[in-house]
């Protein structure tokens, strides 16, 4: 399927963000443990592949956690321990990222549901699990509720993207899209063959904006380690396919036949997602944003909405306590409280 204007924008803008990103880094005084440095339990999901998963705490139902564009399970070392107080809870790496082997291509939202799937029957997880996604996660997690109602108990969605987004953008950004997502593909075809070649661990000036600095809550040794798998040439592979994959999906507004039943749904929304945003494109972010989230909020009849104003995107760094608190409510004894 060819991606949509609005796909490619929202993509291309990801692929920035998740690449130089240091959202939370006033506000996260933790560094990220040792441990993640080092893989925890790698799990056979199917003939010389194996996904990467991280799980702590004790209860149920466990709690799954899926990030978001390029990113792997160190994005929840803040939100882990704290539902982990709570419940077990699990993160892992998806395909091609972190510990994971890479999957086969093309790497949709389907060919993730099929992991994760595979990897909580593999891993023996015990059904239904409350799915927290961010980003692009939280279209995995709804795909995966939508496909398997009966292994999901809830759902937590932090800060969703915004979907069809061309249809609240002005005209002249279309033309910018064309020259960003050149300019995406050119870089990307850059990275994949300077990491072929074995050139990403000492850059020539090139290839410097592949590798960006660790940001500051990062300890050296997951530094180093985050580093070293995004040296491989699989790790841009796999981003290429799930920004390509994924654009037509973002490019689409929220299906009125998606259905999550009486599942609870959460939205978190950030409340400064947009803040450095284009003038330009800021108004029509924040609508297409708002279109999203209703009808997310709208597929389930126990769906409600929750803004968290001092939030960014990354809210699973500075505002950890809120995704937890918002898992915790789902729980079995707990109330899920009203929209706000």
């Amino acid at each position: 399927m060819k991606a949509t204007h609005s796909g490619r924008v929202l993509l291309a803008a990801l692929l920035i963000a998740c690449c130089t990103s240091t959202a939370g880094a006033s506000t996260v005084t933790e560094r990220t443990p040792d441990a993640y440095a080092d893989p925890g339990d790698l799990v056979n999901i199917a003939e010389n592949r194996r996904l990467n998963l991280r799980c702590e705490g004790d209860g149920a139902p466990t709690v799954i956690l899926e990030a978001g564009a390029n990113a792997d399970s160190t994005a929840w070392f803040r939100v882990q321990p704290l539902i982990a107080a709570r419940t077990r809870v699990c993160a892992y790496d998806r395909a091609g990222y972190g510990f994971s082997d890479e999957g086969p291509k093309p790497r949709t939202l389907d060919a993730d549901v099929a992991d994760l799937r595979a990897l909580i029957q593999a891993a023996g997880v015990r059904t239904p699990v409350v799915l927290v996604g961010h980003s692009l996660g939280s279209n995995i997690a709804r795909r995966y509720a939508e496909e398997h109602p009966g292994d999901v108990a809830g759902l937590v969605l932090v800060d969703p993207p915004e979907q069809n987004l061309a249809a609240f953008l002005p005209a002249e950004w279309k033309v910018q899209d064309t020259a960003m997502i050149a300019q995406r593909d050119q870089f990307l075809d850059r990275c994949e063959q300077g990491a072929q070649t074995g050139r990403l661990a000492v850059p020539p000036p090139e290839l410097q904006g592949c590798l960006r600095a660790a940001p500051p809550w990062m300890s050296e040794r997951v530094a180093a380690s985050v580093a070293a798998y995004k040296q491989r040439p699989a790790y841009w592979r796999t981003l290429r396919s799930e920004l390509t994959e994924n654009a037509a999906i973002f490019g689409s507004a929220v299906s009125p036949k998606e259905s999550h039943g009486a599942t609870p749904v959460v939205v978190l929304v950030a409340g400064n997602a947009v803040a450095s945003a284009p003038e330009g494109i800021r108004t029509g972010m924040q609508a297409a944003r708002a279109a999203t989230h209703d009808a997310i909020v709208a597929s389930s009849r126990q769906g409600r909405m929750q803004h968290v104003p001092e939030s960014s995107h990354d809210m699973q760094l500075d505002q950890p306590q809120v995704i937890a608190d918002a898992v915790v409510a789902l729980l079995p004894g707990a109330s899920v409280g009203t929209e706000e």
